[in-house]
């Protein structure tokens, strides 16, 4: 504890920034880095430090320097799971690079990094004739993300492909590989912790016919395009109570079209929620806590946000009606699930199944 109660003095970024770059051989290092504009909703402030991740030798670098300082860490992925507050985020954010995106295709097992995008990857193994993989067209994260929240929809999700992943551990500076078991994937969950950050992943898929795959694909993007929104939003905000929707859940309750400042909730998915351009993260976080609490008052269901939350102080969270350290971001910024894709075509499968 330190000395007569005084909390601990706040690092020196731009020291810090500068003893990284100096260690790092292929990552950029960025003080004060605009973090929010790296989200889908494009709102929020700045990460102390921002680190872009360039090669494998780097990351090991990172975790062990991370282990020794015990940094506040958050992975972001594709930006797409993200509300970052308007004050930034009191810590260093990682984002893996270009150099983490590669995937190859061997017979029906598939092997990618972490920052390969799941959009990309299902077209992908769709041409190559692999089925398993479709509903990740919808999905607009990465691989990481779709980890460590099970992303999922159209009745299935990654724990019906997955193999292993291997996570580098930012608390101990070690990676190791993760067999399926050891992720325990639930419905939007799993065991990985914020310091835990995914490399790799491989995925078993099934031999299938490529115009089969295809079709698939086109079915899911023509049905999104007519359910969906467009604009600054981060996919469903809150996840699907058992045996029910949360955006039916929330049209009951009169929330589509409900205006807060800078957000509002979709008129076509009562799931969504949009920022205006220059809008306020507080405002994105007042509006989810008024349909959660409309909600609550018509059908007696607390919905659970699936949103990653960063930055924000925990009494204004619990003030705003939310539990403190369980809701605030696992610290991987990008849309894990697609739970949207539940809320319609393949709903009837997804609740059978318990994703």
């Amino acid at each position: 504890m330190p000395e007569h109660g005084r909390p601990p003095a706040a690092p020196d970024w731009p020291r810090l920034a500068r003893s990284l770059a100096a260690r790092l051989s292929d990552s950029r290092v960025a003080v004060e880095a605009p973090l929010g504009a790296l989200s889908t909703y494009r709102v929020g402030g700045c990460a102390r430090l921002l680190v872009e991740v360039g090669t494998a030798a780097d990351l090991r670098c990172l975790a062990g320097f991370a282990a020794v300082e015990r940094w506040n860490v958050l992975v972001v992925g594709n930006g797409s799971n993200l509300l970052v507050a308007d004050s930034g985020f009191e810590g260093v954010a990682l984002r893996l690079t270009s150099a983490f995106a590669a995937a190859r295709i061997e017979g029906s097992s598939v092997t990618a990094g972490a920052a390969a995008l799941l959009p990309v990857l299902a077209r992908r193994c769709a041409a190559a004739g692999l089925g398993g993989l479709g509903w990740a067209v919808g999905v607009p994260g990465s691989v990481g993300g779709a980890v460590r929240m099970n992303a999922g929809g159209h009745g299935s999700d990654m724990r019906e492909v997955l193999r292993w992943a291997d996570i580098a551990d930012f608390a101990s500076g070690g990676q190791r590989r993760f067999a399926l078991e050891e992720l325990a994937l639930g419905y939007r969950t799993s065991a990985l912790q914020r310091h835990h950050v995914v490399v790799e992943v491989e995925c078993q898929l099934r031999s299938s016919q490529r115009e089969r795959e295809e079709e698939l694909i086109r079915q899911i993007v023509a049905w999104r395009r007519r359910h969906q929104p467009g604009g600054a939003n981060t996919g469903s905000v809150f996840a699907n109570p058992p045996g029910d929707s949360a955006g039916r859940l929330a049209e009951a309750a009169g929330c589509k079209g409900l205006r807060i400042g800078s957000a509002a909730v979709s008129t076509v998915h009562a799931n969504f929620i949009q920022a205006d351009l220059g809008g306020s993260a507080s405002d994105v976080l007042a509006l989810m806590t008024e349909v959660a609490r409309r909600v609550r008052s018509h059908s007696g269901i607390r919905l659970r946000h699936e949103t990653c939350l960063v930055g924000f102080d925990e009494p204004s969270l619990r003030d705003l009606g939310f539990d403190g350290p369980g809701d605030v971001g696992a610290g991987i910024g990008e849309r894990n699930s697609g739970g949207q894709n539940q809320e319609g075509m393949g709903l009837e499968q997804s609740r059978g199944r318990q994703l």
